[in-house]
């Protein structure tokens, strides 16, 4: 056909025809281009506008980072940082401005100023010098979290292991930073791998698949994502590190940390401070206190307990008052510049002592169970069970053996009320009814001396306090393997004494993460039944309750999805001119115009994208000093892909026009037509067909590049799915985002499918 079309180009009728298929190709192309035209007259709509100037408050944050900062299934961006942010703006009369950020670009961000401080748990320690720092707010440590069922159960088991943290995080720092310790610095060293990944999300899906072995992070969001989980996973009882965190402003701006950390002060002293952090339960990590306070100060701590009950309080061979319960609650008033007053009661009065307030509290391996509406409880510490202790030589070797004999019970008891409370089993009840008798005594020395002298079979009362006695009567008496009943200890306060649980519990928690617990509960034989767990403080506040359907991970993928388009269309809209352009300059006769052209495209071709979208949205500060705020964030998105897109454009439109046998050209200049008649009526459009193939690739490569708009924290589709899934401990929002990206490009390689057949009108 070429050949028909050069050598008879004065037969009329294919003179008519070149005529009639050139104006086709171009008035379809001038078609594509005004309709994308209107499509981005709206999409300037929504695109950022210069506002007037208001006093804002732009605080950075990494927003799959809960509890601190991420976006909840309202799709509103939360947590314990922001809430504190935004009271702190109310209180001064500013607008909260909530700005995602890249956690590796943080630093960048904040001096260009397109951020006012970066707050999101955001450790001191290593960083003390890089940033003007607020007081420390949230004692944190550093933890490892493993599979449930793991053979790790210390960090010595960690040898060989492969092990995940997040890049430029306060975990890698532990292991690898200037201040990490000798022994972390070993510990790191002994690992397999020490590897590093984006989100904790993304690390939680590599434990979950045992990818990896183990994942170090914050305590506070280790409770939060174990709790999400449903539990699949345990956090070691040791510590990597301790850490706190603060609120990081740019270097030397003290007038706005002065202004912020005043305001923090006046909320500790109002108790606005303690209240927000009770909601997201970490009222345990708090470490901020008010300058001044119109509280009066608590000197003493009286402790009610049975002075009869070891290993939990009793009278040693001293004569002083000693036990468990007792050793942690002297460690509570050491901590809070208490003093201590152990005050031993009689236990069938223990209410009555409460609420006349001659104790402020019974610590004394207080049974939770069944008596939860009569006290305010701390959090469980000690998981106990109720066993029968029998003669070393007795016959009972089951409960079944306990028909027709005499049980020893202490009154008002838990071992009484798993036979006769309300809450006791059938099996119980009906074992209780077996029984010759059920007998109460006022303690359990008199319990083990009838049990000794043969007035009583059997006595049943709390595991921890069997294994003591067993072993105090040198193995006189030996406890049944079968059990009567599950318990769990709490610390009991007067009924609507919220404040001073929350003190005592919250000095157990930092107890217990320092490993001082342990450390007393080893010393009395009880480790081993520790059940203490700061989640259990607040468990609304890491609930799973949330969990959003498919259809609603869809609508809030809604709001990214058009950001997604606009960066689509807009960069198809300026990088084909563009590039058309740069084809031009790269085909020119000139050396000097050529090179230009060709050293671009192969900056442009040979560097990554993110790297570009980088540098054309920090080189204005970096380099020139300027600063263009917030809504140049947009436009640096739209020049970056726009710039890259035509380099590649470029390429493939010199290929297609050098596709174009050069005897079409001899024969539009026998024909006298210009050189631009000749490009745009004869060779453009022979062009178009010849290169519609690897445009489409381009196309679709585009869709999904698109997702990289976040480096500059510009939130787009795939942004918004990884904050979900973040904050929904869940992979199904990046199947979502998936869906979208896959039925999006097919709809984009149809239309271009059924372009490519409406140009082939050459066969």
């Amino acid at each position: 056909m070429d050949c028909l079309f050069i050598y008879k180009i004065n037969d009329e009728r294919n003179i008519e025809m070149l005529k009639t298929n050139s104006r086709r190709h171009l008035h379809f192309v001038l078609g594509m281009l005004l309709i994308m035209s209107m499509i981005m007259s709206t999409s300037f709509i929504t695109m950022p506008q210069v506002q007037a100037a208001e006093r804002t408050f732009t605080v950075g944050f990494d927003a799959e980072f809960p509890p601190y900062g991420y976006k909840d299934a309202n799709g509103e961006y939360v947590g314990f940082d922001l809430d504190l942010a935004q009271e702190v703006c109310t209180r001064n009369g500013w607008t909260l401005k909530k700005q995602p950020i890249d956690w590796d670009f943080k630093d960048k961000e904040l001096n260009s100023g397109s951020i006012d401080c970066i707050w999101n748990g955001f450790t001191i320690d290593g960083r003390e010098n890089e940033y003007t720092w607020s007081v420390p707010y949230v004692d944190n440590s550093q933890v490892v979290v493993v599979k449930s069922g793991s053979d790790i159960k210390t960090l010595a088991d960690l040898k060989d292991k492969v092990v995940v943290v997040q890049a430029d995080s306060s975990a890698l720092a532990a292991f690898t930073g200037d201040d990490a310790s000798d022994e972390n610095k070993a510990l790191a060293k002994s690992f397999k791998e020490l590897q590093q990944v984006g989100d904790y999300n993304s690390a939680f899906l590599n434990l979950e698949s045992e990818m990896v072995d183990a994942v170090c992070l914050d305590i506070g969001v280790a409770n939060y994502q174990i709790a999400s989980r449903g539990n699949k996973f345990t956090m070691l009882d040791e510590k990597v590190s301790s850490e706190k965190y603060g609120i990081g402003f740019k270097k030397g701006n003290t007038e706005l940390k002065d202004k912020v950390e005043q305001t923090l002060f006046a909320m500790v002293g109002d108790g606005k401070f303690m209240e927000i952090a009770k909601k997201w339960g970490l009222e345990s990590s708090v470490c901020l206190t008010a300058s001044d306070t119109s509280k009066t100060e608590r000197t003493t701590l009286t402790v009610g307990f049975d002075a009869e009950f070891p290993p939990y309080a009793y009278k040693d061979e001293n004569g002083e008052y000693v036990g468990f319960d007792l050793e942690l609650a002297e460690e509570v008033c050491k901590r809070n510049g208490w003093t201590l007053i152990k005050q031993p009661i009689d236990w069938n009065n223990k209410e009555e002592s409460l609420n006349s307030n001659a104790v402020d509290c019974i610590w004394n391996g207080f049974t939770i169970n069944g008596r939860e509406n009569d006290y305010t409880w701390s959090v469980p510490y000690i998981d106990n069970s109720q066993v029968i202790v029998v003669k070393a030589d007795s016959k009972i070797k089951t409960l079944s053996d306990l028909k027709g004999k005499t049980v020893a019970v202490q009154t008002d008891s838990s071992a009484l009320d798993a036979f006769t409370g309300e809450t006791a089993s059938e099996k119980n009840k009906s074992l209780a009814r077996s029984l010759k008798e059920l007998k109460q005594v006022d303690d359990y020395t008199a319990a083990f001396a009838e049990l000794e002298n043969g007035t009583a079979d059997a006595v049943c009362l709390d595991m921890s306090v069997a294994e003591f006695m067993v072993v105090a009567k040198a193995n006189k008496f030996a406890i049944l393997d079968e059990q009567i009943a599950n318990e769990q200890y709490g610390i009991g306060f007067k009924k609507g004494n919220t404040e001073l649980k929350d003190t005592v519990q919250n000095t157990l928690f930092k107890m217990k993460r320092e490993g001082v617990f342990e450390e007393i509960a080893g010393k009395w034989g009880l480790e081993r039944f520790i059940c203490l767990n700061e989640s259990d403080a607040h468990p609304e506040a890491y609930s799973s309750k949330e969990k959003m359907s498919f259809g609603q991970i869809a609508l809030q993928l809604l709001d990214g999805v058009w950001a997604t388009l606009i960066i689509f269309f807009l960069t198809l809209l300026f990088s084909m001119p563009l590039g058309l352009l740069l084809t031009f300059i790269r085909m020119s006769k000139l050396k000097v115009i050529q090179l230009v052209a060709r050293i671009y495209i192969s900056i442009m071709r040979g560097t990554p994208l993110m790297l570009q979208l980088i540098v054309v949205f920090y080189a204005p500060y970096y380099l020139f000093g300027i600063s263009l705020g917030q809504d140049y964030r947009f436009y640096a998105v739209i020049i970056g892909f726009s710039l890259n897109y035509a380099a590649y454009f470029a390429e493939i439109f010199r290929a297609g026009i050098q596709s174009v046998p050069n005897g079409q050209r001899e024969a539009a200049a026998v024909l006298g037509y210009s050189k631009s008649q000749t490009f745009g009526k004869i060779i453009f459009p022979q062009m178009v067909k010849h290169i519609l193939p690897p445009v489409t690739n381009e196309i679709i490569t585009l869709v999904k590049d698109t997702s990289l708009a976040f480096v500059l924290t510009y939130i787009e589709m795939f942004t918004i799915a990884k904050q979900i899934a973040a904050a929904q401990t869940s992979i199904v929002p990046l199947f979502a985002a998936g869906l979208f990206y896959y039925v999006f490009n097919m709809l984009v390689a149809f239309l271009m499918g059924k372009l490519e057949k409406r140009l082939n009108y050459y066969r």
